[in-house]
């Protein structure tokens, strides 16, 4: 008979959509959640962080069971974990991802986590979006049954990374060289492609700088994935604005390029605001990749979709959480159509 780790938490917090895909609360979700996503959990506590956009930092005046627009209930674990199985063996889900808060022994109860998910379904597959301190706990998470592991980057910049999540924040938890190293150590322990991390655009930096982020991540095996800066009251950024959707869509284009290996960062051109001009592609190569729709779905692991993670049911939309009809496709063209038609 196993015991369990003392580790093991007692609850989880487990996204609104998540909690109503998997029939923990009721309601209606109009788009389907493919990835169950959990959050680790604290009583009475926040993330030892101090990020400027997150709800969940330590300066935050925001609700503590939210993160980004959405709202992270909890309930018991074993609730979670056997809804979990069951919606994944009806073929609901795809994937587990679960967001780790910088909070005392998190590295210790991810594991007793993972293994505990595994016990009941050694099958799923599990990501963990988490800040690690060292490769020893990039490799605790790999020994456990993680196969993807995802580290946030967040800022394009090292000095938009210090003073939206690094020291000028009054914060010494993050590191912009450190974390540099450990996305590197992450793709020796995982693998080429099984280590993403995430850019948040609008937070002052230049299209130019986005798009070099994303080609160095490419280029060492990094899944990059976008999101757009959401404004959350209670948080030191809630009064900057979201991003220009126009410039948001030229950078979901120049993200699927890249990691498609159809172009890359030497062959595009830019203005003197550092804007794309040229996505060094031919023009009908182009055109199909945008009448596809698909740059501008939700960008991170397979079958992540994170519905209204950036944006209200109402839009505008900036990450697709479904395939595009042809209207949204026909609005996205006329928004590209300068830079699609000039090379």
């Amino acid at each position: 008979m196993s015991v369990s780790s003392p580790w093991l938490p007692s609850k989880i917090r487990v996204s609104l959509g998540t909690a109503i895909g998997l029939g923990l609360l009721e309601g209606k979700m109009n788009v389907p959640v493919l990835t169950a996503y959990l959050m680790t959990y604290i009583d009475n506590g926040r993330c030892s962080a101090n990020c400027g956009f997150c709800p969940q930092a330590k300066s935050s005046k925001n609700n503590a069971d939210m993160l980004s627009r959405i709202t992270w209930p909890s309930f018991s674990l074993p609730l979670v974990t056997a809804a979990l199985v069951n919606a994944f063996k009806n073929g609901q889900i795809k994937r587990v991802c679960i967001q780790a808060l910088n909070i005392p022994n998190v590295f210790l109860q991810l594991e007793a986590l993972i293994k505990e998910i595994k016990k009941q379904d050694n099958t799923i597959p599990i990501s963990v979006s988490c800040q690690p301190i060292n490769s020893q706990d990039i490799h605790l998470l790999k020994n456990a049954g993680v196969d993807r592991i995802g580290i946030a980057i967040d800022a394009a910049t090292e000095t938009i990374f210090h003073k939206i999540k690094g020291a000028q924040t009054g914060n010494n938890t993050y590191n912009w060289y450190s974390e540099i190293n450990l996305l590197k150590e992450a793709v020796s322990i995982f693998g080429t492609g099984q280590v993403s991390t995430h850019l948040i655009v609008g937070l002052g930096e230049t299209e130019k700088e986005v798009t070099s982020f994303i080609q160095w991540c490419v280029t060492l095996g990094i899944l990059p994935a976008l999101f757009a800066f959401t404004p959350i009251r209670g948080t030191a950024l809630e009064k900057q604005p979201q991003p220009n959707i126009i410039s948001y869509r030229r950078l979901q284009l120049a993200r699927h390029l890249i990691v498609y290996g159809i172009t890359r960062l030497e062959h595009m051109q830019f203005n003197a605001c550092e804007e794309i001009l040229s996505f060094g592609v031919k023009p009908d190569t182009l055109n199909t990749i945008i009448q596809s729709g698909i740059p501008f779905q939700t960008s991170g692991c397979p079958s992540c979709n994170r519905p209204f993670y950036n944006e209200r049911p109402s839009g505008p939309f900036y990450n697709y959480p479904t395939k595009l009809n042809k209207k949204e496709i026909a609005e996205i063209k006329k928004q590209l159509l300068p830079t699609s038609s000039s090379f």
